[in-house]
């Protein structure tokens, strides 16, 4: 396979993996090899074993941030203050991508950025929703209300009433107070119980001098 025979294959796909370019009767060492040899020469970006992008220019298409955080770390969704800043629930940039799932706990230093996964009981595997986050590309993203739960969870004290609070929530329109006491309830822990019961009282008070 030369070059050209490649941005044939993937100019259009925002990631690719290596079982993509091995129909046919192509031998896997050789495309190794060759894959190796156009990293080294800047054409691709290896972002971890087998996942690749194409590099400035050749590339048509940006993978998303989110995009790229899904496929790093299969079965898992982009959560905490990720999804909390997808979803303009926190001023703060996020400069690293944080996905949660069952996998270990894990960090990635790509050319496209950094990456976390953390991990989460199995039980707690629930509240995210595919996401359309670019055109022609969707990633698996936590509800606002999981988010935040996910956040509490992993956050040592995180149902202080003072640590919702340094969080400097804002758009509490994007939360649903529902399924945050919803998804508190379904995992069973008291700590989620508490915070979401903190949360409901946070965004009633901010209703109220709203309406004031």
């Amino acid at each position: 396979m030369d070059f050209q025979e490649l941005l044939t294959i993937v100019a259009d796909q925002p990631l690719f993996e290596t079982g993509l370019l091995l129909a046919g009767e192509r031998d896997p060492a050789a495309l190794r090899v060759q894959l190796v040899r156009w990293v080294k020469s800047g054409r691709l970006l290896q972002l971890r074993r087998g996942l690749y992008a194409l590099a400035e220019p050749y590339r048509h298409v940006d993978p998303h941030p989110f995009v790229v955080a899904n496929r790093l770390a299969p079965g898992s969704y982009v959560s905490l203050e990720s999804a909390l800043a997808h979803s303009s629930m926190i001023p703060e940039g996020i400069a690293q991508v944080q996905s949660v799932g069952l996998g270990r706990t894990r960090q990635w230093a790509t050319p496209l950025g950094g990456y976390s996964l953390r991990h989460v009981h199995r039980g707690l595997f629930y509240g995210y929703q595919r996401l359309q986050v670019a055109p022609d590309q969707w990633a698996y993203c936590a509800e606002p209300a999981k988010a935040l739960l996910d956040l509490v969870y992993l956050t040592p004290g995180g149902d202080d009433p003072a640590y919702l609070a340094s969080l400097r929530l804002q758009n509490w329109q994007a939360l649903d107070l529902d399924r945050l006491q919803e998804h508190a309830e379904r995992s069973s822990r008291l700590k989620l119980r508490t915070a979401a019961a903190t949360l409901v009282k946070m965004a009633q008070e901010r209703s109220e001098e709203a309406a004031a």
